[in-house]
């Protein structure tokens, strides 16, 4: 199926083979980020964010191509109980924690709104709490409320969010990688953690 998706829902019929690879394209991210962190190989950290954080911007950039999709009625049908993300942010604050913060300009279209602070911790389980809810859509049989829920929290704040974590993550490893001279104030704890990028 192309992602030349009609605005309109019918049965959703059209939609399955679209939904199916969006649905499995969210599921593989959010197993690879609990996997990661688990904290089990922590020398690779940064190196599987990025990856797993490219993968999904790729899905929400099919997601942000189609045209917009329209749920039965205009209408999203309650998908239970928010996710609980936080033990997964806690786990992902230690293990990053001497690189979790990074600032972020606003609005690149509105340089005069400035600058702020963000933790890639608190961004990756944002992004997962927004999938999540989607996949309780899909999970249930309602792949158009699905589509709806991860193309609209694409456009509003997942991609967004998304986009500034892989920013972020691109440059630890594009700094560590090329700033091999460079005498900073990063402690060995955090040159410990960006270590693994320098094999």
């Amino acid at each position: 199926m192309s992602d030349d998706v009609t605005a309109e829902a019918g049965t959703g019929d059209e939609y399955a083979e679209f939904g199916a690879e969006i649905a499995d394209q969210v599921e593989s991210f959010l197993l690879a980020l609990r996997e990661i962190a688990r904290g089990d190989d922590p020398a690779s950290t940064l190196s599987l964010l990025l990856l797993e954080v490219s993968q999904l911007a790729l899905a929400g950039g099919r997601l942000g191509a189609i045209s917009d999709v329209v749920p039965h009625g205009h209408f999203e049908p309650d998908a239970g109980p928010d996710a609980d993300v936080d033990e997964l942010r806690e786990r992902l604050a230690k293990l990053l924690d001497p690189v979790d913060p990074y600032v972020e300009v606003v609005d690149p279209i509105d340089p005069d709104r400035g600058v702020t602070g963000f933790r890639l911790s608190d961004d990756l389980a944002s992004i997962a709490a927004e999938l999540l809810h989607g996949l309780s859509h899909y999970r249930d049989d309602r792949t158009v409320e699905a589509l709806w829920w991860w193309q609209f929290s694409y456009l509003s704040s997942w991609g967004s969010t998304c986009g500034a974590a892989l920013r972020a993550l691109h440059s630890l490893i594009a700094h560590t990688r090329l700033d091999h001279e460079r005498n900073d104030a990063r402690g060995d704890e955090e040159r410990s953690l960006l270590a693994e990028v320098d094999t």
